[in-house]
């Protein structure tokens, strides 16, 4: 990775897994790191964490579905750094996970959707506009999508469709905002072993590794399609111009 000494960057959904696995390493390249989640014992220790290992790092609390809140995200990191660089739209939830589809109820699907989608469409928003009028303008952003949001998994249907989203909102963003320095991409991420897997695990109890083996298989399938001449193709994901091969690995991270 390049130096990226001095560099803001902004972890929205910081505290654990893969968002603290990335703030560790962004600050251990010299980036000066924002954090913000809705747990502030998780992510004021995680900060505490990075200081002490000689990195610079504070935390925000916030619920990243509200607006005011991550309106608040941005005024706070540009009041104490001057300027945002790069963002990671991270923040997720397991609701919306391990059941059928006619099973969830209109209030899970409300959580599932403000926690997985509606959250990363208000970070680009804030982020974008403060990436647009700072001088010099400009900024890279990347939001994490899913397997799942590629074809959808049994068992995953919300959280299948709002990651999804996340690829619809980040292609468009990216053609939106590309010409005007603003590099927007996904992250697809496969299967990890975080603290919001295990909680999903554990609510599910054990369920999941049946769920895991049918999304697997699912998912592996849904990676090739066949034209109209009856040959295989391989899909391929587009965000703005950057062309990006699509991983093998399993489905939620």
């Amino acid at each position: 990775m390049a130096s990226l000494e001095g560099r803001v960057v902004v972890i929205a959904g910081g505290s654990s897994g893969i968002g603290a696995a990335a703030a560790r390493l962004f600050a251990r390249h010299g980036a000066r790191v924002v954090l913000a989640a809705r747990g502030a014992e998780r992510g004021e220790a995680l900060a505490a964490a990075i200081r002490d290992a000689g990195g610079d790092a504070r935390f925000v609390r916030a619920d990243l579905s509200r607006d005011a809140d991550v309106a608040a995200l941005m005024a706070e990191t540009v009041r104490v750094h001057g300027r945002v660089d790069a963002a990671f739209n991270n923040a997720a939830t397991t609701d919306g996970v391990y059941s059928q589809t006619a099973e969830f109820t209109e209030e899970q699907y409300d959580r599932a959707m403000a926690m997985n989608l509606k959250s990363v469409w208000l970070c680009m928003k804030h982020e974008i506009l403060q990436m647009l009028k700072q001088d010099p303008p400009g900024g890279a952003i990347v939001n994490t999508s899913s397997l799942n949001g590629l074809g959808g998994a049994p068992g995953g249907a919300l959280y299948s469709a709002a990651k999804a989203g996340v690829l619809g909102l980040t292609k468009s963003a990216a053609r939106e905002y590309g010409s005007r320095g603003i590099r927007i991409n996904a992250l697809v991420a496969g299967a990890f072993r975080t603290p919001m897997l295990e909680e999903a695990i554990a609510r599910a109890g054990g369920a999941p590794r049946k769920a895991f083996a049918r999304s697997r298989h699912a998912t592996s399938s849904s990676r090739r399609w066949r034209g109209s001449a009856g040959r295989k193709k391989r899909p391929r994901s587009r965000c703005g111009s950057a062309r990006t091969r699509l991983p093998s690995s399993p489905d939620t991270r």
